[in-house]
């Protein structure tokens, strides 16, 4: 029986190796077979043994005798060396790859030599070392195992194999730490060792879905080597988990009128299981009301939400949203959440106003402060959108007070006039403070009450107004007429006579005034010789609280019409008319007065202005006498001869001026005398004819300047009032100057006169009158002047006519 002989690596070890080797060596040489060992993974060139000393070959023969070796597919493993006769380790010996996992493992080899053939046989024993570690079949062993599997489970490992044999492959394993996993060692009969998992802790896919164990083995070798495997536990899911949301409670915020389908908030659920139990549904829950439901949808497979209805911050400014998710599972487990959706405000609403008319109208003696209207401004929105200011448009006396939030008082802030504003349109606006801002607006209309503050006002403050006398009873003379700037009643005005006494007589006894349209009317004939001039004052009073009233003067100017025929005076102081008598020389010359008519007339200017004229003899003869066209003096046109008739009656034609002129007749008795006869006759005759002249001359002075006088007086009036009516504001009207150029010739000669009038008259009776005539009492009759007439439209439906001279239609044609 051969020793085994077992290789170490170390020197020492190798020598021992050798000298048991030739031991071995020596005692198979004895049995008639050569034993030799040699431990595998040995270097080239190891000595094995003297295989030639120990098969009793000489050296010098192995050459000779053709020493050679023979092995089945193994021949390059060992070599002998013919030199010396030692066997030597050729190429590595692998004891696995000669032998795998036998326990026995040799090499046979067959040595021949010739001369003569003899053949030996030498078995090289390979030693096994520990040189191959424990290995399992895969670097990663995978097991699944459901997170529901009870405690004490068993799960049998793949266990590790080594190439190597006896105590090298005794194989020893342990486990990672862990929680949740224990080892336990299976003996298999001739089989080795099978390592086993035991679950000492119950699993929880959701917190720990997989698990890496390493799993070690070591061999029984010296040295020990080891080997390992990862064990990847893969925990298989059950429907343990329900879905969970990110948040339990998400905020959101968003504008209000936002368009259908803008996204809300992306709900994410997320399930702890896995496969169908991580499929999860989500949904409204049921405590989601339908106005709720309405405004919003949920997409059950992605977990948006998005707008679905018209979002107004107005309506809900915040809405809750309770969401569920449900899972897939066998039994369904469900999860909450809550979305919380913050509406933000937008300016979207304009502001509203409200105004409560208090007083109105206003009266417009109100006191400054007093209120007016109520104003309340309101906003829908909120924040800055809401806040509304108001202001107030256009330029007005009112103003606006804030007196509590959001709350106005239209104020009045100065005096007011109806007179000169009697009605505000006011404008208020509310203006929000957003970006951009909205803006609403309102009218007030404010009307302004009168109060009786203003007195009824003439268009001027005199009128002179001119009136043929022997006018009809009851004419209209003409009308007066005052404006009131107040309303209603307070501008109702009413007219009267400011009574006073005319000589011995009541005012009223002349004139009327009518009481509503302002007519003046003559209630008499009037006569300019008793009365020239009829002054007085005619008041305007309104039905105002009290009346308030004003007075306007007229002067009223009787003109003189042609009434009177001329009056022959007396011939003597103390007589009555009677034919003149006078004695006349026929001795006197040519031009010797020798006597006068004198005559007055009791009208005035050209009415009263006298011309005498000598009526043609009886049969045409030719008299001796002329009469003074104006002074009434008779005198000679020739000398007197004894042809002439001692006896001249004279008739002398006295006529006035006016239209038509009115005569009278004077006779005058001339008695022709010679030159002697009565002296003393004569001499009274001429006495009493120098006194007559004398008295005549006085008469005719007086009439010249009487007539004088009152034309230059009229002239002055007619020229003052004039100028006073042109220098009026244009309010009253504008005037055009009115020049009627009068020319007259007469035996006096010729003159002109020129002179310029205006006079405004208002007839309140439908469209102007054409009534109105110009006269002038100090112009000849032969010449009419041509008036111009002018017409203004002041107050209503009143005209103003500017004349010269005025005189009613109704007095010129006798009518009331």
């Amino acid at each position: 029986m051969g020793m085994m002989l077992v290789y170490r690596p170390s020197g020492l070890s190798t020598r021992r190796l050798l000298l048991s080797f030739l031991f071995v060596a020596a005692w198979d040489a004895g049995s008639g077979q050569v034993h030799y060992s040699v431990p595998e993974e040995a270097k080239h060139g190891t000595f094995v043994g003297r295989i030639a000393q120990d098969l009793g070959l000489e050296l010098a023969e192995l050459v000779p005798r053709l020493f050679r070796i023979a092995s089945k597919g193994r021949g390059d493993l060992l070599e002998v060396n013919l030199q010396n006769g030692i066997l030597f380790v050729n190429s590595r010996i692998d004891r696995e790859e000669l032998c795998g996992r036998s326990a026995e493992c040799s090499i046979h080899l067959e040595v021949i030599v010739d001369r003569p053939l003899q053949v030996f046989h030498v078995e090289v024993e390979v030693k096994d070392i520990n040189d191959n570690r424990p290995v399992f079949s895969t670097s990663e062993q995978k097991l699944s195992i459901l997170e529901s599997q009870p405690l004490d489970s068993r799960f049998p490992l793949e266990g590790a194999s080594d190439a190597d044999i006896g105590e090298n492959a005794v194989l020893t394993y342990g486990l990672s730490s862990n929680e949740f996993f224990t080892l336990d060692i299976i003996n298999k009969k001739d089989k080795g060792k099978l390592p086993v998992l035991v679950l000492s802790k119950l699993l929880d896919r959701e917190e720990n879905p997989q698990l890496r164990l390493l799993l070690t083995t070591t061999d029984g070798g010296k040295p020990e080597l080891t080997g390992s495997v990862t064990l990847l536990i893969l925990v298989l899911d059950a429907n343990d988990n329900a879905p969970v949301f990110d948040q339990t409670v998400y905020e959101v915020k968003m504008y209000e009128n936002s368009a259908n389908q803008t996204l809300v908030i992306w709900l994410n659920a997320s399930d702890a299981d896995e496969g169908i139990n991580k499929e999860v549904i989500y949904s409204f829950s049921s405590l989601v009301p339908p106005t709720v439901r309405r405004k919003f949808l949920i997409n059950e497979r992605t977990g948006e939400v998005r707008i679905n209805d018209a979002i107004d911050f107005e309506d809900s400014n915040t809405y809750e949203i309770h969401v569920d998710v449900t899972d897939k599972g066998n039994l369904p487990m469900v999860g909450h959440c809550t979305v919380l959706v913050e509406i933000l405000d937008e300016n979207d609403n304009s502001p509203e106003l409200v105004v409560t008319s208090l007083a109105l109208p206003v009266r417009e003696d109100a006191q400054v402060g007093t209120v007016i209207s109520l104003i309340s401004v309101s906003d829908r929105d909120s924040g800055a959108n809401g806040q509304v200011t108001c202001s107030l448009t256009p330029e007005s006396p009112f103003k606006l007070v804030s007196t509590f939030k959001n709350y106005y008082s239209l104020v009045l802030d100065s005096v007011l006039d109806r007179e000169s504003v009697a009605n505000y349109e006011v404008v208020l606006t509310a203006r929000d403070g957003g970006s951009p801002s909205l803006s609403a607006t309102a009218s007030v209309s404010v009307e302004v009450a009168d109060v009786n503050d203003n007195a009824p006002a003439f268009p001027q403050p005199e009128y002179t107004v001119f009136v043929k006398e022997n006018n009809p009873p009851g004419c209209h003379i003409f009308t007066v007429s005052a404006r009131d700037a107040d309303a209603q009643e307070n501008a109702l005005v009413s007219y009267s006579l400011v009574e006073r006494r005319v000589g011995e007589r009541a005012l009223s006894s002349y004139v009327s005034v009518h009481a509503e349209s302002g007519k003046v009317y003559a209630l008499q004939p009037l006569d300019h010789e008793e009365l020239e001039l009829l002054q007085f004052q005619v008041s305007a009073r309104d039905a105002g609280v009290p009346p308030l009233g004003s007075n306007v003067t007229l002067q009223v100017f009787v003109l003189d019409e042609n009434d009177n025929a001329p009056a022959l005076l007396p011939p003597g102081p103390g007589g009555g008319p009677s034919a003149v008598s006078q004695v006349v020389s026929r001795s006197v010359d040519a031009g010797h007065v020798v006597a006068k008519v004198r005559a007055v007339d009791a009208d005035s200017g050209y009415n009263a202005w006298l011309s005498y004229e000598l009526q043609p003899a009886a049969g045409g003869a030719r008299s001796p006498f002329r009469v003074g066209l104006y002074s009434g003096e008779i005198s000679t046109t020739r000398a007197l001869d004894e042809a002439d008739a001692p006896r001249q009656r004279l008739l002398v034609l006295v006529k006035d001026h006016g239209e038509p002129a009115l005569t009278a007749t004077a006779t005058v008795l001339l008695s022709l005398e010679d030159s002697g006869q009565a002296p003393k006759a004569s001499s009274r005759a001429l006495s009493g004819a120098a006194g007559a002249e004398t008295a005549l001359v006085d008469v005719n002075v007086y009439l010249i300047v009487a007539i004088c006088a009152v034309s230059s007086l009229l002239v002055l009036t007619l020229l003052l009032y004039t100028a006073l009516r042109c220098s009026a504001p244009p309010s009253e009207g504008a005037c055009g100057p009115v020049k009627p150029r009068l020319v007259c010739s007469s035996a006096v000669g010729s003159w002109s006169y020129s002179q310029e009038r205006r006079q405004r008259v208002c007839s309140g009776e439908g469209p102007p009158k054409t009534d109105l005539m110009a006269f002038s009492p100090s112009l000849p009759p032969c010449l009419q002047p041509e008036v111009e007439v002018e017409e203004q439209s002041i107050e209503g439906d009143r005209s103003i006519k500017d004349v010269v001279v005025l005189q009613g239609e109704d007095c010129l044609n006798g009518k009331k």
